[in-house]
């Protein structure tokens, strides 16, 4: 018998297809090929502070979460848009403890980080500087307007691009075990990555949602 209580949820296409290995990152190449900087910090177990600037569904939480598994770091992650400077000293004092108790270090990932105001930026900096903290940052805006100079001198920058089309179609590709049956010929395919814009986790979404429609359309059996 199904017990209610504790039965999750199926979670979204985008979530189960979220990358547990560099390897199967798609896009980026530019940072995560073989010789280029990111890849090279993850493989060497060797991080710094970084700031992820670009659109919105190209990778940047993955990439923290990323960086945590290749250092065996605790993973803390917290929305600028959401969270405060009692939010920061939670993760800090939770990072202090984690080291004390474990060892270990932690990575911080602060989405849409250009939403701290400056007080918040600043509360991070001993924590950056010391070590303490692996700081990624993910942001959409520019990090030189939108990041305080003392905490972007203590952080590398770099730039994500929008997902090209041949990239979309090896995340479709990657989907096709989870489509419960249904295919896209080649103009319906064109037509979500067009409305996807480069955007991994819209183009999952959309593609989920044709799915499930052509599922109750044509009485496809969900497995």
């Amino acid at each position: 018998m199904t017990d209610l209580f504790t039965t999750k949820p199926k979670p979204p296409l985008a979530e189960l297809l979220r990358p547990k290995t560099l390897d199967e990152f798609v896009g980026q190449r530019h940072l995560l090929g073989p010789g280029k900087p990111l890849r090279l910090a993850f493989e060497a177990g060797k991080l710094h502070s970084f700031i992820l600037w670009g659109p919105p569904g190209v990778g940047k939480t993955t990439l923290g979460r990323l960086a945590a598994s290749a250092t065996d770091s605790r993973f803390i992650a917290i929305s600028a848009v959401l969270a405060g400077v009692k939010d920061i000293r939670q993760a800090i004092d939770e990072a202090q403890a984690e080291l004390d108790n474990h060892g270990r270090s932690t990575v911080l990932f602060v989405d849409e980080i250009h939403r701290f105001n400056k007080a918040q930026q600043d509360a991070l900096l001993p924590h950056v500087e010391s070590g303490l903290l692996t700081l990624v940052g993910g942001t959409t805006e520019h990090p030189g307007l939108a990041v305080n100079s003392a905490l972007l001198s203590r952080a590398q920058v770099y730039t994500l691009e929008p997902l090209s089309s041949d990239e979309l179609n090896q995340l479709y590709e990657r989907a096709l075990p989870h489509l419960q049956g249904v295919t896209l010929d080649a103009d319906a395919l064109d037509l979500l990555k067009g409305f996807a814009d480069g955007d991994g986790r819209r183009f999952l979404n959309l593609l989920e949602q044709v799915t499930n429609a052509a599922s109750l359309c044509f009485n496809v059996v969900v497995t």
